[in-house]
């Protein structure tokens, strides 16, 4: 065999290399589609902070990279071109101080690749050196680290791979298709809703019974207190109970296919809303955009739905129904008062007695907003100097739910609000609504401040938001319900802790007050969203579009049994049990005894979860039901497993043996 010349050896490994060398390219993060990525707060922009500045961090300038604010993702498809990943990454020093913290994270193909640990506003930079051979697919996601995403400004600093085949390219995340969990209602009546209603004497008394099943249904109710009376043929009882006390009732309701009973407990006293409110708020579909008509199709959507079936009673208007100094609609431009100083609803809402009658007449209840300011946030007329009689106004009208929404109060206050400027408005229009002739729910919507949910009962509120609009933070539901949970010691019969509306199905951006469009999370994420709200006792309040639900929305918003843990007359809110990174535990005590708990993975991948009965402070059960599949386990005599995709959750009832 001839033998080749070393130097002829080494010529030739140089050329290689040089070839190599030249072949291999950098390709910055900033020159990707930064529109693939999602963000929590503006944009992401490129080599700039996510505010539009330099970027710095820990005191050190770059001129690369991509500026953005958690919770942020980006898919990236690789195409196994790339060679490696190299970036600084930090909070940007404009956030002044520390009070930024996030956390970012590289996985690969569905496994986790690197992690930074949790970073904090000042910290210097931690660099990544990243190996991708043989990756195919990225995600650079940054998380808010469990604390809020106020400030959470993000810099990828100096992030850039080196390709030597295929060029990265971002790309839409994952897709995962619509499922339906739960079955069908079956032929049977199936009487759903709480065991309990809380009503004041001599007050007009107004409730649906709500009920699966073949229609048509007739409806019966035994040992009624004097004053109610029952429409047989579509279950709403009318009148009012004249005297104080506790009234033990059972429904009955009757098809072709069978009969079922129910056991309802009237307490005619001082507090309402012994169970969540449950209902629908027009804001994050219309926004400004709501009308009359509006309000009326979302209330035959109910009872045409069947939401109606499974408890969902109120139907609420929020701001913008009144008239501003200044609107680009001129339909909502007018006088705000008349001269008597009644409030003046816009042109779109020409007869509010008129839209509440149509609504009680299906045995549903009508919401309606305004702010103790002079404006609401919209700038559209408040209710400042003219409570007493805004709230009469409301009980003439007939509506049966107040939010009252902060809104421009803020600039009332002289200087920083202390805990007595934010009790004010609301002690005020509590002690007001409980003056009037008729049965107003009021929600105190101040967004968590003042630590709201030590006081709102004591202000006259049945619940309180808190903390800001969900609408500006659907990729991080998780973090919100468990920020929410930890004021659980405040949730019982009549005071609830309110983490703001369900928004799954067609909804419009927070941001922009766009026209409804099919929500941004997944749908393993919106199971998990409404498992979340109902274990938390959080009240119910749908806020999509009503003219546009489908199966899927409905099978998540409709199962009644996942519904009931919601309305247990115990009233308790879960307690939060962590069992890794990113999974953790709920667990509520229910009345009769049982348990219901939720199983969730906040994590970006998939996870096999194998949970011994005792991490959980439960003895091994008799029955185990899954809630949202209806259907009882079997085997589940020392642990509990179960598949947990990605931000999902499973949802389950314990007996004890």
């Amino acid at each position: 065999m001839r033998r080749i010349p070393t130097s002829s050896v080494c010529t030739l490994v140089a050329i290689l290399f040089v070839c190599s060398a030249e072949a291999s390219e950098t390709v910055w993060l900033s020159s990707l589609d930064l529109n693939k990525m999602s963000v929590g707060w503006g944009k992401p922009l490129k080599d700039k902070t996510i505010q539009g500045k330099p970027m710095s961090i820990g005191g050190r300038k770059f001129q690369h990279g991509v500026g953005t604010h958690a919770a942020s993702r980006m898919y990236v498809d690789l195409g196994r071109g790339s060679e490696s990943l190299q970036a600084l990454v930090g909070v940007d020093d404009e956030v002044h101080g520390n009070i930024g913290s996030v956390e970012f994270r590289v996985y690969g193909d569905g496994k986790l690749l690197w992690r930074s640990g949790v970073m904090k506003a000042g910290q210097a930079a931690k660099s990544l050196d990243l190996s991708l051979r043989g990756i195919d697919t990225l995600l650079l996601l940054v998380d808010p680290a469990g604390d809020g995403a106020n400030c959470d400004h993000a810099d990828w600093a100096e992030a850039r791979f080196e390709v030597s085949g295929v060029r990265p390219k971002a790309i839409t995340g994952p897709y995962e298709a619509p499922f339906l969990l739960t079955p069908k209602p079956g032929l049977k009546p199936r009487i759903n809703g709480p065991t309990i209603y809380g009503c004041r004497p001599g007050h007009p008394f107004l409730y649906r019974i709500p009920t699966t099943g073949d229609r048509p249904i007739t409806f019966a109710a035994e040992r009624l207190p004097d004053g109610l009376t029952l429409d047989a043929e579509v279950g709403i009882l009318t009148g009012c109970v004249e005297k104080p006390g506790k009234y033990v009732v059972t429904f009955k309701a009757s098809n072709a296919a069978g009969t079922a009973e129910k056991m309802f407990r009237i307490v005619c006293g001082d507090t309402l809303a012994l169970t969540p409110p449950m209902g629908w708020n027009h804001w994050y579909a219309h926004y400004e955009r709501v009308t009359d008509k509006l309000i009326r199709e979302a209330a035959d959507q109910m009872v045409k739905t069947g939401m109606a079936d499974v408890g969902y009673q109120y139907v609420s208007i929020d701001g913008c129904w009144t008239n501003a100094p200044k609107h680009r609609d001129p339909l909502r431009v007018g006088p705000l008062r008349d001269a008597k100083g009644n409030i003046v609803p816009n042109k779109h809402f020409p007869d509010m007695k008129a839209l509440t009658d149509y609504i009680h007449a299906k045995g549903l209840k009508a919401g309606i907003y305004t702010s103790p300011g002079p404006f609401d946030c919209a700038g559209f007329a408040g209710t400042y100097q003219h409570e007493a009689q805004d709230a009469r106004q409301f009980a003439e009208w007939g509506f049966d739910l107040l939010k009252y929404d902060w809104c421009s109060y803020g600039k009332v206050v002289q200087g920083k609000p202390d805990l007595e400027a934010f009790k004010k408005p609301y002690l005020l229009m509590g002690s007001i609504l409980k003056q009037q002739n008729r049965d107003i729910v009021l929600n105190l919507c101040q967004y968590g401040m003042g630590d709201v949910w030590k006081w709102g009962a004591e202000v006259g509120g049945q619940s309180w938001r808190t903390a800001g609009d969900l609408g500006f933070e659907l990729d991080r539901v998780f973090e919100v319900a468990l920020k929410n949970a930890e004021h659980r010691a405040y949730s019982r019969p009549g005071s609830w802790n309110d983490p703001d509306y369900i928004q799954i199905g067609y909804i419009g951006d927070a941001r922009s007050g766009g026209e409804p469009k099919p929500c941004p999370i997944t749908p393993s994420e919106q199971y998990a969203f409404m498992s979340l709200w109902c274990l938390m006792a959080s009240p119910l309040f749908y806020s999509g579009d009503m003219n546009r639900l489908d199966a899927f929305t409905l099978n998540i918003l409709c199962n009644p049994e996942v519904i009931e843990v919601n309305q247990d007359a115990l009233g308790q809110c879960a307690k939060v049990l962590p069992l890794g990174d990113e999974t953790f535990a709920m667990v509520k005590d229910m009345e009769d005894g049982s348990k219901a708990v939720g199983l969730f993975n906040r994590g970006e991948l998939a996870t096999d979860l194998t949970v011994p009965w005792s991490d959980l402070k439960l003895a091994a059960p008799e029955r185990v039901r899954d809630l949202w599949r209806q259907k009882d386990l079997a085997g589940a005599d020392a642990k509990l497993s179960a598949r947990i995709p990605r931000h999902g959750g499973v949802m389950l009832r314990l007996w004890p043996k």
